[in-house]
């Protein structure tokens, strides 16, 4: 039987288990990137494993999320990560190089590797033949450390793109069209892989902002063949050596295959609150738009902001709205400035932010109040935005630019021609903000600031628990809900004992209160909990504020990872309409949980006069970690043994 694109990458890196669906397999990984925002904890454990040196064959550490500096707080973070980078045989991207994901595919990058990143956004690699992984921080040091990446082995699933997008019509368009097939849900436990004849007429940046936006589909990884296309983008970057080709096999299975007709799209946008969300420009209407941002990992290449720059040239952005633009790396920002498109940019009235997250992730540029906000980011869950009632939606760089100069909603098509734009036959290459390791790693000391703390670590498990019901939670809870980002919050990311203070506040202001008066408990949640970003911070201020179990429907991947990793138990209803009968406050006990789970049996709960069983999916080396307390606490036992 023929094999999928990910099944090869796979079966040359597996290193623990078999490729039997469902099953649990560990591989090696090649490359590993962090950003700041979770990088400081990453490499804390990865301090914690007492590892001299990376293994790995490149891993590099961006500064891309927490660039508003308006304490020392960030700043020390900075220090921090780029010492421990120079010490350990890392790589450090400074502030002001770009976003990780953007950079990363630019410089580093190449088909058939393996990469994960403490970023959910790490799968933006598959539109080079990448296989890449969003991932816990933890996860990413025991990587780093040479230790192998545990998943169940995924489903394989088939996007077969017929056709040649319309002019217009952006990749942006493509992977919202899929999210309105398979929904936010729809991805949990497969790996989605583009083939067929439409593949061909995307160039990578283009494939890069569809298997970037996989995420959202909750999809394990995104990929794309490596073909002649890959090949010229990777000689442009003068890294033509990296190049292999990579397709699946004519007879390789799938588990399942949409078709996305590239002729027949046209311009979309994500309404308001969840990027599944997805109706036409035309239908949704000429609305009043306050602000428009460009940018982030998904849409900040240099050919979205050619294509934006030949749109803004000559005109004005309408005097109702913002309009603010981030290229994705100092390369993009260069270019721009080289070929005078930034010149039109400016002179169009646009605000220039620097390379790096900025907006995406509530870092400045928050919208008015109830204003409506044209983003062409990845995410436009509640309040992520930095404005709890603003209305977000999801668009191309062709629909941001056109609606800018509207001052409404406005499909790009009535703007006429679509002006042509090729790909470089080079790109500027200055490697001049990236800090290669020290070569005399002894010398190098670490600095640490007063608002780095330690990470807090699980306890063993014992006999029986018994806790109450700290918070009750609907489906599709996002790591935004758990743990909100923002300029105000994120420099706390090192800082956990502070930073739960914020937890679950923008769905429960009460949340850390009573689990401070209760001294912890039990969250009870629905389906796809923990959606959203790798920040493995929603698993672990949850455990620092003594949450030993997370009872719901169903978990998003990465999180439920996340919640092992911390010793966290990871517990979905057998019978999920015994959701219903749990309210706030009530008593769960789980009085053989000990034993159940050395058993791998179904855990039995009790809540009030009712007794009802719940599973807990997880493998053996991840039964061990929930036993141990958490990952680090097994891996030291292990290496005791």
């Amino acid at each position: 039987m023929g094999m999928t694109i990910a099944q090869k990458i796979l079966k040359e890196h597996l290193v623990d288990g078999e490729m039997v669906q469902g099953q649990e397999i560990g591989f090696r990984i090649d490359q590993t990137l962090t950003q700041d925002a979770t990088g400081t904890m990453a490499y804390l454990q990865f301090e914690a494993m007492g590892v001299d040196q990376v293994r790995t064959e490149r891993s590099v550490a961006y500064i891309d999320h927490n660039t508003l500096q308006s304490g020392f707080e960030n700043a020390d973070d900075h220090k921090y990560i780029g010492s421990v980078a120079k010490k350990h045989g890392i790589y450090y991207s400074k502030a002001g190089n770009g976003i990780c994901h953007q950079v990363h595919l630019e410089r580093f990058g190449a088909p058939g590797k393996t990469l994960i990143g403490s970023d959910s956004h790490t799968p933006t690699g598959g539109g080079i033949g990448m296989l890449a992984f969003g991932a816990g921080g933890l996860d990413v040091a025991v990587a780093m450390g040479g230790g192998a990446y545990y998943i169940p082995m995924p489903k394989m699933v088939r996007v077969n793109l017929t056709g040649k997008l319309s002019p217009w019509v952006s990749a942006k368009d493509v992977i919202l069209d899929v999210l309105r097939q398979m929904t936010v849900k729809g991805g949990v436990g497969k790996i989605v892989e583009y083939a067929g004849e439409g593949v061909a007429t995307l160039s990578v940046p283009e494939r890069a902002t569809i298997t970037n936006m996989g995420a959202e589909l909750g999809a394990t990884t995104s990929v794309f063949p490596s073909d002649g296309e890959t090949r010229r983008f990777l000689e442009a970057q003068d890294r033509g050596d990296v190049w292999v080709e990579l397709s699946s096999d004519p007879d390789a299975v799938y588990d399942e295959e949409y078709t996305v007709d590239l002729s027949a799209l046209e311009p979309l946008a994500a309404m308001p609150h969840m990027p599944d969300n997805v109706r036409p420009v035309a239908e949704i209407g000429a609305i009043k738009v306050n602000q428009c941002c460009i940018g982030s990992c998904t849409n900040s290449s240099y050919y979205d902001m050619m294509k934006v720059a030949s749109i803004l040239k000559g005109k004005t952005v309408h005097p109702d709205v913002s309009l603010t633009i981030s290229p994705g790396s100092k390369q993009v920002f260069n270019m721009l400035a080289q070929n005078g498109a930034l010149a039109d940019i400016i002179a169009a009235g646009a605000r220039i932010l620097e390379c790096a997250c900025g907006p995406c992730i509530g870092m400045g540029q928050s919208p008015e109040s109830a204003g409506v906000s044209l983003r062409t980011f990845n995410r436009n869950f509640e309040g992520r935005s930095g404005t709890q009632d603003a209305q977000i939606y999801l668009v191309s760089p062709e629909v941001a630019a056109a609606s800018a100069l509207a001052g409404v909603l406005t499909d790009p098509r009535t703007l006429g021609e679509m002006p042509a734009i090729e790909m470089p036959e080079h790109f500027v290459i200055n490697d001049n903000m990236i800090v290669r390791p020290a070569e005399n790693p002894a010398e190098v000391e670490v600095v640490r600031g007063p608002n780095i703390k330690p990470f807090p670590l699980g306890k063993a498990l014992e006999a029986s628990y018994t806790g109450r019901v700290v918070l009750k939670t609907e489906d599709n809870i996002t790591t935004d809900h758990i743990l909100p980002a923002g300029a105000k919050l994120l420099p706390y990311r090192s800082n956990v004992p502070y930073y739960s203070n914020y937890c679950f506040i923008n769905v429960d202001p009460e949340f850390p209160a009573r689990c401070k008066e209760q001294g912890g408990g039990v969250i009870v949640g629905g389906a796809n909990y923990g959606q959203g970003s790798s920040r493995e911070h929603a698993a672990l201020v949850p455990l620092y504020l003594g949450v030993k179990a997370v009872l719901c429907k169903s978990f998003a991947r990465i999180h439920k990872a996340n919640l092992v990793n911390s010793g966290i138990l990871p517990l979905t209803f057998a019978d999920p309409a015994d959701y219903d009968a749990i309210n706030l406050l009530d008593e769960i006990a789980l009085p053989h949980v000990l034993e159940e789970i050395k058993n791998g049996s179904q855990v039995t709960v009790v809540c009030g006069d009712r007794t009802f069983k719940a599973d807990c999916d997880v493998s053996d080396r991840q039964r061990g970690a929930l036993l141990a307390g958490g990952t680090l606490n097994y891996a030291k036992e292990q290496a005791a043994q």
